[in-house]
């Protein structure tokens, strides 16, 4: 007769299986009624007397649920950023000894989540990292799945019950979460900084808006400041989407208002590279009559002409960290919630050029 596994315990008991090996290990974190759940339904099976020491001391995370994102109304594809994370979040799952499910969910024009995959209420992970969405209704969808519904006054509880989630370039502003961020402040000053002493002035901003998503918004402020410390006063700031078609439009648009504009900062390289395609159109070469400068890094990056000029963000090592975060809230699940946030690195390549004699900034 083959010997109960850990999978079979956690079956009949019905709950996950992180879960039956953090009852059976007799851990923190596990609500009474489903600790007995799950002693009657490993003494029912007889798994008590088959385990092995190392089955009863199993991997507390055997299934990591990795949630990506798309927009909504848009053919799901590739995304360049979060293809990344998702290579750290598979290194670091094999090294581990951990499996790893992926699906994508869709999000609104704001990264809030619209739909939702069935591994979530299905209940299949034992962990959850979400990539780059307000996870609020993520919050909301946990609880729902695991009994809790849309009441906020059990959400606690809920999250006491439901997998340790963590955070990867993703936001909630109602539950802590251990999370992986950007420095995107510091990012986009230094970014900006480092146009102010190749002698440009006049910097315009492409690739955000007021409401934008957090990350947006802080690399709003990177340039904002970079312009006071430097006895800048003029900004020269274009609203739009971070697309690049919408990075295109949002270029097209400040160069008509403000041809004095020498160089702009873009939000993300997908939008940078709108950039070079709305100054192509416009005649004028980059860097030579425009400079420009990303953020993020992604392969494209290298590979345009001119190469683009940005800030490199680690985005494997996000992945990476968003897995190690999420072992370690499974063993220790009552310790502080941690945030770890990636410094980006300025990556100089042809797309700006030197101003010798700085002109003053003029408004226009």
């Amino acid at each position: 007769m083959a010997r109960p596994t850990l999978r079979e315990v956690a079956r009949q008991a019905g709950v996950s299986l992180g879960t039956a090996s953090q009852a059976l290990n007799d851990r923190p974190g596990v609500a009474r009624e489903t600790r007995v759940r799950v002693l009657n339904a490993a003494a029912s099976l007889g798994y008590f007397q088959h385990a092995r020491p190392a089955l009863v001391e199993a991997h507390p995370l055997a299934v990591i649920g990795l949630l990506g994102k798309y927009s909504a109304g848009e053919a799901t594809g590739i995304d360049p950023f979060y293809s990344q994370v998702l290579a750290g979040v598979e290194h670091e799952c094999r090294r581990q000894g951990v499996s790893l499910m992926y699906a994508t969910v869709e999000v609104d024009e704001h990264n809030r989540p619209v739909a939702w995959p069935p591994m979530l209420a299905e209940q299949r992970v034992d962990g959850l990292i979400v990539a780059g969405a307000f996870i609020e209704d993520t919050l909301a969808a946990i609880g729902a799945a695991f009994g809790a519904g849309g009441d906020t006054s059990q959400w606690d509880d809920t999250v006491r019950q439901a997998p340790p989630v963590a955070l990867v370039d993703a936001y909630s502003y109602v539950q802590p979460f251990d999370s992986v961020v950007i420095d995107n402040f510091d990012g986009a000053y230094t970014a900006v900084s480092y146009l102010v002493e190749r002698g440009h002035t006049c910097i315009g901003l492409i690739g955000s808006e007021r409401g934008a998503y957090p990350s947006v918004l802080e690399r709003r402020e990177g340039y904002l400041r970079a312009l006071e410390h430097n006895d800048i006063g003029c900004t020269f700031i274009e609203d739009g989407p971070l697309t690049r078609p919408a990075g295109t439009e949002a270029t097209l648009r400040l160069l008509e208002r403000c041809p004095q504009v020498t160089a702009i900062f873009a939000c993300n390289d997908d939008v940078a590279i709108g950039v070079l395609n709305a100054a192509a159109a416009l005649g004028r070469r980059v860097p030579d009559d425009l400079s420009v400068i990303g953020f993020d890094d992604i392969d494209l990056a290298q590979e345009i002409d001119p190469p683009l000029t940005t800030m490199h963000v680690d985005k494997v090592l996000m992945g990476v960290l968003a897995v190690r975060h999420l072992l370690d809230r499974a063993h220790n699940p009552d310790r502080p919630t941690l945030t770890t946030s990636i410094s980006p690195q300025l990556i100089v390549r042809d797309s700006v050029r030197h101003i010798p004699v700085p002109l003053p900034c003029v408004k226009g």
